[in-house]
């Protein structure tokens, strides 16, 4: 986890994700098989129940429940999640994955498939009964579950996933660059939905498609209370019409968003969802400062907490009388089977960060090792990979396979890539601090700058000044010694903080000099690499690429990614991919932890096992303990 509190949007790759083979062939009518665990991607052309990357998945078509999930969790109780930022808008599909605040919104929703939190690569059957791959890699199916319902009945039909699928492809610029080679959905055999795409190889298709959400046409189609026409492209406060193991019960617009569990849930006895969607309540109360955020745990307003803030973490809880009574419990669990860059990132759209030399002269002057001494007690890690914590970050010399792709696309890369491992400046003492501010100073001067009374001007005589924009006041400790480390080579900074609504419309309009951001990764990235970092992503209002990354190396490495043929290329193509992003110093990375840090208030209990890929689960698998909440008090 990070220092800053900038929200990670959901990862749409949660770490399960499949690898097409091209062989076998079968009816459409054929049911998922019964007895082996034999994956899809072993006999295509027949009925599965579950994708998986490597070999066969973990579990069985007659499996009972995830190993991390507890089918005799008791049932009900509330809990309340706690979010600094509000909301003004229930349509996810016009405001991403974040819906209201924390994307608390898409648990309306059920998906066709469920990841699997102990697999990297595996995911079962939710609103689908079985998936078939293609023969020839072509496409994909899925074959609805007949019992499939929305919360007012109806039945949840194949029309219901195409129109999603359209609708989703045409109001989302991160959908559209996801779906961008699946060129149409439409009806197939009796409940089966078949996904088409433009050529055969990427991997991931079709379990990209099987993490879409569902929407229900019938209801987005109709009309509202006043007798006007939904529009799915337009905000609204309607609460909208689920099918999920939740239902939005009341909202206080920008305050709070009380999520009910559906008693008659159709598919609460399924295998992916025994033990899990265990609180009868969930609320969401938001907070617009963090301070007041911090405060509010310790009152009690809400029950979780993930602690992102250092110093918090070291200091501000100990002499709580809950935490020395045990009431309120501070926990560290793994962080496993992702990775990260979270950095400072500059938008490449403005010419002053054009140049890779004034981008590098940045990274210089950003003195870590004094931060973490003074800031973060000495709790963080520097990141240096786009992949950071995880067996796909690039390291060393490109060798074997690596090298051979980079050697593929050799003249579309920046040569030190085969040359120069990539590093981030290490000031751990004052001589060193001194050294790297010099080496900054002397870029640049080569980028076409002078240090002229004190300041970096341009050979027009421009100052070299940037904005740093940010939505959370707690982050300014980080900034300012950054500033100050700049004016000494002559950069002016200021620090913008503003509210998260002002944030989120200037980040969609690409509206700053330097803003930070994280990329969260699965241990199989595909697709999203588009919308991350690809040309086409550049200028779409909204997408992921913020930095305006266009670069025709990048491009062609992310094809690579995408079509890599089995795991061992994949590997290969994605430190490629990460070496050549770190190349060209396009953020500056800031640092991260191999844990993550929680406080909760002791009312919630947890099955024996964790989910291997993941943290601590919460609150999915978790339920509300009785006897522990008599001993700290009822939530309120």
């Amino acid at each position: 986890m990070t220092e800053n509190a900038v929200i990670a949007r959901r990862s749409f790759l949660a770490g399960a994700l499949v690898l097409l083979g091209l062989r076998g062939s079968a009816s459409a009518q054929e049911p998922a098989e019964s007895a082996s665990k034999v994956s899809a991607q072993e006999a295509p052309g027949t009925w599965h129940h579950a994708l998986t990357l490597l070999g066969k998945p973990k579990y069985g078509p007659d499996f009972q429940h995830f190993e991390y999930a507890n089918p005799n969790a008791p049932v009900g109780g509330l809990v309340r999640l706690g979010a600094q930022g509000g909301f003004d808008n229930l349509n996810f599909i016009v405001n991403g994955l974040k819906g209201d605040l924390e994307g608390g919104i898409i648990q309306i929703y059920d998906t066709l498939m469920e990841d699997s939190g102990d697999e990297p690569f595996s995911s079962y059957g939710l609103l689908a009964e079985g998936v078939q791959i293609a023969s020839d890699g072509m496409s994909v199916s899925y074959r609805l579950r007949a019992n499939a319902r929305w919360h007012d009945g109806k039945p949840v039909t194949v029309e219901d996933v195409i129109w999603s699928f359209d609708t989703l492809k045409a109001n989302s610029p991160f959908y559209a660059a996801y779906y961008h080679t699946v060129t149409k959905a439409e009806p197939g055999a009796e409940r089966e939905v078949v996904f088409r795409f433009a050529e055969a190889g990427n991997r991931e298709l079709p379990q990209v498609l099987g993490q879409m959400q569902v929407l229900p046409k019938h209801w987005w189609t109709g009309q509202n209370k006043d007798g006007k026409p939904r529009n799915p492209a337009e905000t609204t406060l309607e609460i909208p019409l689920g099918s999920g193991p939740y239902r939005l019960a009341r909202f206080d617009a920008g305050r709070s968003a009380t999520y009910e569990r559906v008693a008659d849930y159709w598919g609460k006895d399924l295998p992916v969802n025994r033990g899990r969607n265990n609180f009868g309540t969930i609320r969401n109360e938001y907070f617009r400062d963090g301070s007041v955020l911090l405060e509010a745990l310790k009152g009690d307003l809400y029950d979780f907490r993930t602690e992102n803030i250092a110093r918090n973490w070291a200091t501000a809880y100990d002499d709580f009388p809950a935490v020395k009574d045990g009431r309120l419990l501070k926990e560290e669990f793994p962080g496993r089977g992702t990775g990260i860059m979270q950095a400072f990132v500059f938008n490449l759209r403005r010419d002053k960060f054009k140049d890779e030399r004034v981008r590098r002269a940045f990274n210089l002057a950003l003195n870590f090792e004094e931060m973490n001494r003074q800031l973060f007690y000495s709790q963080y890690s520097r990141i240096d990979s786009y992949f950071y914590g995880s067996d796909l970050a690039a390291s060393g010399l490109p060798e074997g396979m690596e090298r051979a792709i980079l050697e593929s696309v050799k003249d579309k890369l920046p040569p030190r890539v085969f040359t120069e491992p990539y590093t981030n400046p290490v000031n751990d003492t004052p001589d060193a601090a001194r050294t790297n501010l010099r080496k900054a100073v002397g870029l640049l001067r080569e980028a076409g700058y002078e240090l002229k009374n004190g300041q970096m001007v341009s050979k027009t005589g421009e100052p070299l000044a940037v904005e740093f924009l940010e939505f959370q006041n707690v982050f300014e400790r980080v900034i300012l010694p950054f500033a100050a480390q700049l004016k000494l080579i002559g950069i002016q900074s200021s620090v913008r903080v503003i509210d998260q609504a002002q944030y989120q419309n200037r980040l969609r309009g690409f509206d700053f000099d330097i803003t930070t951001s994280n990329w969260p990764e699965s241990l199989s990235p595909g697709n999203e690499q588009r919308e991350f970092w690809g040309s086409a992503a550049a200028d779409k209002p909204g997408s992921r690429n913020i930095a305006g990354i266009k670069d025709a190396g990048i491009d062609a490495l992310i094809e690579k990614v995408i079509y890599a043929e089995d795991r061992e290329t994949l590997i290969a193509a994605t430190r490629a991919l990460d070496r050549t992003l770190l190349a060209h110093n396009f953020v500056v990375p800031q640092w991260s932890s191999a844990v993550s840090r929680t406080i909760r208030w002791n009312r919630f209990n947890r099955p024996a096992v964790l989910p291997k890929y993941g943290s601590s689960g919460f609150p999915t698998t978790w339920w509300y303990d009785e006897a522990l909440a008599a001993k700290t008090g009822a939530p309120r």
